[in-house]
């Protein structure tokens, strides 16, 4: 099995829609971290498990300096752009998205063959 790895640091601004009283329903942004996790049984004919280029392209060339209400088909909680995250690219099996530090969510689409696969970003 092969496994690759891209993070990347995405500006946009978002408001959530919460059935509680928050200040994060007010427009506010965030320098988030997202990390795409991908995964392969046998490389691509260019010898890859995906191009680190398409992620970008894909993830952080569509989010940027973007309102996620206005980018997003759903309310852009963590949780939700995680899930995004996976459902974007084929090979990605899992996603981390920090909006700030401390603040991670992190969506596994299937079971992970073997525990947390960069021990770095295993839960505790």
């Amino acid at each position: 099995m092969y496994f690759v790895k891209k993070r990347m640091e995405v500006a946009g601004c978002h408001s959530l829609s919460l059935s509680y009283p928050s200040k994060c329903s007010q427009r506010h942004g965030h320098n988030w971290v997202i990390t795409v996790y991908c995964r392969a049984k046998e490389l691509n004919p260019d010898g890859m498990v995906c191009d680190f280029t398409h992620i970008k392209e894909c993830i952080h060339d569509y989010l940027d300096h973007g309102d996620f209400n206005d980018l997003l088909p759903f309310n852009p909680t963590a949780e939700n752009i995680a899930k995004w995250v996976t459902d974007m690219i084929p090979e990605c099996y899992k996603a981390s998205v920090r909006e700030s530090e401390g603040n991670v969510a992190v969506y596994v689409a299937d079971e992970e063959p073997c525990g947390c696969v960069f021990e770095e970003d295993c839960p505790e």
